[in-house]
């Protein structure tokens, strides 16, 4: 497994470790469900160093960056972000990602610049992937390894954070970032984005300076009772959220235009992968659609790949997360179901082994 820049630091704090993408991570300090309420309630931070990060730049990078990915992204301006995914040949995804459109003062003239953001686990296929569809004047850098990455998430992570920052950080815009001094390190990219769904920040610094920067960090978080966060708790609020998970809830055979993800399928903008794909089954419709679905009353949670029925018995389709939700105190989850019975309030009845749960489609967020 390979270790991020502060492993040994989850370890000295008790984490109950775990492999998670080829990665020694923390899974959780205390209990999944106490962190969970200490980012939707304070404020929490995650080490995300795992991610990956994918440097375009050049004359031709937005041509690059608009064919293989399906939002876009000739929108950004210089300190804004963009959620995408990058569409195989099939209509499926290849992973999801953020796209930031980068300031211009390492590029030559004429040159653009963007940073690419993407899953731990697809790190080298992402990398093949995009490097495959590099025809362009255009250079691609890999500084996954040189990167290190904290998510400091909570609704007092402004507030925690702003003595360490030069800029007013509850001035930023969601989805827009700064690139600057920061906690006294230089060039830390600091990023109003996040997967929780509870506000906050995304750190982006040097791996050296990743250990100074965690410490500095809950230095300056102590009056505001920073914890630190595993990857369990990660998990529940982006599923409180609908937030999709990829090899979950979207992989290589999952439409953007199935898993509700149309709003960043932006076949308008020209030729892109799959683009004609994705424009036919906006015009035609699909026969599947990724839901959310709550189980009041269980206790019981859905998991991943349960199958999914009508009220005649007939499978509809699967699970594809599920959870108990610590803010509602039931069930929650996500699945694939035949579009007929896609509409929020339908019933549709998730197999648990011989037990048959009843559950209501509901449109996420759940909270």
């Amino acid at each position: 497994m390979k270790n991020t820049p502060i492993t040994d630091k989850h370890v000295a704090l008790g984490a109950r470790m775990a492999e998670f993408a080829g990665y020694n991570m923390p899974i959780s300090y205390s209990t999944i469900t106490d962190e969970h309420q200490q980012v939707r309630n304070k404020v929490g931070i995650f080490d995300v160093s795992h991610m990956g990060e994918f440097i375009v730049r050049g004359r031709e990078a937005l041509k690059l960056v608009q064919q293989v990915t399906s939002n876009d992204a000739s929108r950004l301006q210089i300190g804004d972000a963009q959620y995408s995914c990058f569409p195989n040949d099939e209509g499926g995804i290849v992973d999801d990602c953020l796209v930031y459109r980068l300031p211009e003062d390492n590029c030559a003239e004429g040159e653009q610049a963007f940073m690419l953001v993407v899953n731990a686990s697809n790190i080298e296929k992402d990398w093949n992937w995009v490097s495959r569809h590099n025809q362009y004047d255009t250079r691609l850098i890999d500084i996954s390894d040189q990167t290190g990455l904290l998510a400091i998430q909570g609704p007092l992570a402004a507030e925690a954070l702003q003595g360490l920052a030069e800029v007013g950080l509850k001035d930023m815009k969601y989805y827009t970032f700064t690139k600057g001094r920061f906690a006294g390190i230089d060039n830390v990219l600091i990023s109003a984005t996040g997967y929780t769904g509870a506000g906050g920040f995304e750190l982006y610094v040097d791996a050296s300076r990743t250990a100074e920067l965690w410490d500095k960090v809950f230095e300056a978080g102590a009056a505001y009772d920073i914890k630190p966060i595993g990857l369990g708790a990660r998990d529940t609020l982006r599923l409180e959220m609908g937030y999709c998970l990829y090899g979950n809830d979207i992989d290589d055979t999952t439409s953007p235009i199935e898993a509700g993800l149309g709003w960043i399928t932006k076949t308008q903008k020209g030729s892109f992968t799959s683009r004609d794909t994705f424009a036919r089954q906006r015009e035609q419709g699909v026969s599947r659609k990724l839901v959310g679905f709550i189980l009041p009353g269980e206790r019981r949670v859905p998991r991943h790949d349960y199958p999914i029925e009508d009220a005649q018995g007939n499978t509809v389709g699967k699970v594809t997360s599920g959870t108990m939700s610590p803010s509602l105190d039931y069930p929650i989850g996500m699945g694939y179901v035949d579009t007929s019975l896609s509409a929020p309030g339908s019933t549709v009845y998730v197999i648990a082994g011989k037990k048959r749960l009843e559950a209501q489609v509901a449109k996420p967020p759940f909270i």
